[in-house]
């Protein structure tokens, strides 16, 4: 269960944020912008110049979609806390990127589970004005849309190890894509920076045997050897890869389990 609940826009689309909703937005895309400098790519970069969010307040969707639909031909969905896989994998199928409308507490400020609308608007929408990254995210909504309960499970490594965790070889040397990496300071460090984790060059089957928790810092990345790379590995015939996956069994996990509480 959520302990948010999203905003409802009014009929014209426009949400009321309130003056601290604004503030925490303002400080937490401050500090980003400070901790992505020479960390994000470059595709990335260009994608914030092009959304030009506002540092002091939250913005309006239609602020963000007028651009992406410009560039791609997606648009942001105000969406509740949380949704379905059918809902979610629908609105990517449609080239609509959910996004929910509420703000993460000052309880939570560094980090929460649930994607708040600094993590979806500043850690994903940016990429979404790339042709590549777009495309990618538009296939695999298509992709999880037509499978089964059990193939989904499979898919979500794939989203997780590309859209929300991927890193990105450059002439430059390492740079984040991933939009759960460049919406949290410690791992946007971490995932560059540290010694700790494994990182392993894409491989799809690898990537579909890979379990991961979204509770922890990631124990492993994959790294993609360009941008344009989404468009091949959009290409792909995943569902057999999952077939191949499936009958390799999963990788051993690199973290411990979940502690279940009473």
């Amino acid at each position: 269960m959520s302990n948010y609940v999203s905003r409802q826009s009014d009929e014209n689309g426009i949400i009321a944020w309130s003056d601290e909703e604004n503030q925490i937005w303002h400080e937490l895309i401050t500090r980003q912008l400070g901790v992505i400098e020479g960390k994000a790519c470059d595709e990335f970069m260009h994608g914030l110049t092009k959304l030009n969010l506002p540092t002091d307040r939250i913005p309006q969707l239609e602020e963000v979609s007028s651009v992406l639909r410009e560039c791609t031909g997606w648009e942001c969905a105000e969406v509740p806390a949380l949704i379905s896989f059918d809902k979610f994998f629908q609105l990517l199928a449609n080239k609509r990127f959910p996004v929910a409308t509420f703000i993460r507490s000052r309880e939570e400020f560094d980090y929460l589970q649930e994607p708040d609308i600094f993590h979806e608007i500043f850690g994903h929408c940016a990429m979404l004005t790339n042709p590549a990254f777009a495309e990618f995210t538009h296939i695999y909504g298509k992709l999880g849309l037509a499978a089964s309960k059990e193939d989904r499970i499979y898919l979500a490594r794939l989203y997780w190890f590309t859209i929300e965790f991927g890193l990105l070889k450059t002439a430059d040397g390492l740079r984040i894509y991933g939009g759960g990496i460049l919406s949290s300071p410690a791992e946007t460090i971490y995932a560059l920076e540290s010694d700790v984790p494994e990182r392993k060059d894409f491989d799809a089957i690898d990537v579909l045997r890979t379990p991961y928790r979204i509770d922890i810092i990631q124990p492993i990345y994959f790294m993609i050897e360009q941008i344009e790379q989404l468009f091949d590995i959009a290409n792909l015939d995943m569902m057999a890869l999952v077939e191949q996956a499936k009958a390799l069994g999963l990788h051993a996990a690199k973290f411990p389990a979940k502690q279940k509480t009473s």
